[in-house]
């Protein structure tokens, strides 16, 4: 008699991941594979009962800070209790490439997760990572911002001809070790003094190998609408497809901004412009409160800024310019209009962690100082970028966003646990929030999307774009990363001020055909792999 399926999961509703109509039906699983969708009569090694809830395949996270996270802890916690099973890394910075200069500031830089930097490729760094264990697979873009650091430093100036040629074989290198394409971050320094020509230059390379260009744009506030246009343009050159992360319109100035980015993205991809966003639900974002200085008190890396900011004349200088919108850089000080918007919630030193979770203006009310002064010495006192939360954006402009057909999601954040090590920061709630929020309060409550096609841009569409192998649909001969959850229950509950806390409804989640998450609690499994580009394909 022949053996069963090890899983079934049974008479759930299949939102396949298409966008197609849900249905009915049953999900065998064998290993890491489904082996059929329909109706399933052989009895499964384990059965899951779906009755009344949703199937979906695993939501990929399109922008994942969760590579420090899961050194600390493997089992991605908060993001495998919504459903996540696919991590994708590199905003602009990558693990790899690294020299030992990079190694050195990098460890340096490293705040209450401390580990070693064993690794030199990119490569090399997810396979360190995933053989420490761990719940959800892993992918990266190679940083534009990391290839730069690798032959550049911290300089302020373009690449000769042969230092462009070896950050173009560092890309070459990434793509045939599994990269997914060539991510940036253009606001922040020293990705700032990239130009359009080089982006280009380091986009062709990942477009020869089946890869995207995706990038935090040049602006998302004053210079919304001419940011836009640089990524199309480089898509263009370059002849690949290109997504923005985490499209907002940053302070309220630029919130009416949104019809004419939507018009852009709408007539290029007419034009057969594979252009795509990502975004995260919420008002407020998160970065270093050093963004708010100007690009040129970047460079040279953190220890000049260090020393820039102890010097009175170059002090005032910044502070003058922190008052004035942004010309030529995306000034975060201007576009949270106040101090009051701006909530301090990460420092490495211990003296200061009692200033966690308050805002500039209330720490600078304290101190009788500037703000802008006060941002200055906190950096100074801390010796880091200092982690902050701020508000910019409109709830309208998100809602509308979520139902864009081109439009997928990702945290911008780590994956965490209310324990250990990550209770000593305060992070920002889409930590713990993101996809349970976009299908529970916008989806369900709101109706900004269907459900379908909601899952379809949390699954099949970001699996598509970058051209992941056989993830991001429910099909037989697909690896099994399966999700079933609760479409009436599901919901975010972390906050602002109590932002550690999980979100719940999402009932079982299955990496690898491995179950991890089991009737809402975790089974300490951790079957997750490196997912590679089109380049190689492994896992």
């Amino acid at each position: 008699m022949n053996a069963g399926p090890d899983v079934v999961i049974r008479g759930g509703t299949i939102y396949d991941g298409s966008g197609g109509t849900p249905f009915a039906a049953d999900v065998a699983i064998d290993g890491d594979r489904i082996t059929a969708i329909g109706t399933v009569r052989e009895r499964g090694r384990a059965e899951i009962d779906a009755a009344g809830l949703a199937v979906t395949p695993g939501f990929i996270n399109m922008l994942s800070w969760a590579t420090t996270s899961l050194i600390a802890d493997g089992q991605s916690q908060s993001d495998i209790r919504q459903g996540v099973t696919l991590e994708v890394f590199g905003e602009g910075w990558s693990l790899g490439p690294v020299n030992d200069t990079m190694r050195r500031e990098q460890t340096e830089q490293q705040g209450d997760i401390k580990y070693d930097i064993t690794w030199t490729t990119l490569a090399e760094a997810l396979d360190t990572i995933a053989a420490r264990g761990i719940s959800t697979n892993i992918a990266s873009f190679v940083g534009a911002a990391t290839v730069r650091i690798h032959e550049l430093a911290h300089d302020d100036r373009r690449p000769t001809h042969e230092e462009l040629g070896r950050m173009r074989a560092l890309v070459d290198a990434a793509m045939r070790d599994g990269a997914l394409g060539v991510g940036s971050a253009l606001i922040y320094a020293p990705a700032t003094y990239a130009d359009t020509h080089e982006l280009v230059a380091l986009a062709e390379v990942a477009g020869r190998h089946g890869g995207m260009y995706i990038s935090h744009m040049r602006s998302e506030g004053n210079r919304l609408v001419e940011a836009v246009d640089e990524v199309i343009e480089i898509a263009r050159r370059a002849s690949l497809p290109a997504e923005i992360y985490h499209l907002k319109q940053a302070g309220r100035s630029n919130w009416m901004k949104l019809d004419a980015v939507i018009d852009r993205i709408t007539r290029a991809r007419e034009e057969g412009l594979a252009i795509t966003a990502d975004m995260y639900p919420y008002e407020a974002g998160a970065t270093g409160l050093s963004s708010c200085f100007p690009p040129w008190a970047h460079e040279g890396g953190l220890r000049a800024t260090l020393a820039r900011l102890r010097d009175a004349e170059q002090r005032n200088r910044i502070r003058d310019e922190m008052a004035r919108p942004g010309t030529d850089w995306e000034n975060l000080y201007e576009a949270a209009g106040t101090p009051e918007g701006i909530v301090l919630v990460a420092f490495k030193n211990e003296r200061l962690k009692p200033l966690t979770g308050r805002t500039l203006a209330q720490i600078a009310a304290e101190r009788g100082a500037d703000p802008r002064d006060v941002a200055m010495d906190l950096v100074l006192e801390d010796e880091s970028r200092v982690g902050m939360v701020i508000f910019m954006a409109s709830v309208e402009n998100l809602r509308r966003e979520i139902g864009l057909p081109w439009m997928s999601f990702g945290s911008d954040a780590g994956s965490l646990a209310p324990e250990g090590v990550f209770l000593k920061s305060q992070p920002h709630p889409r930590s713990y929030g993101t996809f349970a929020r976009v299908l529970g309060r916008f989806v369900r409550d709101e109706r900004a999307a269907p459900l379908e096609d909601a899952v379809r841009r949390m699954t099949g569409f970001p699996a598509a774009n970058p051209k992941l192998d056989r993830r991001g649909l429910l099909r037989p001969g697909y690896f099994a990363d399966v999700v079933v959850f609760d479409p009436a229950r599901v919901a975010d509950h972390a906050t602002y001020t109590e932002p550690h806390v999980y979100a719940t409804g999402v009932a079982h989640v299955l990496v690898n055909g491995a179950s991890v998450l089991r009737d809402g609690e975790h089974t300490g499994a951790r079957p997750g792999r490196v997912v590679f580009g089109p380049a190689r394909r492994r896992g």
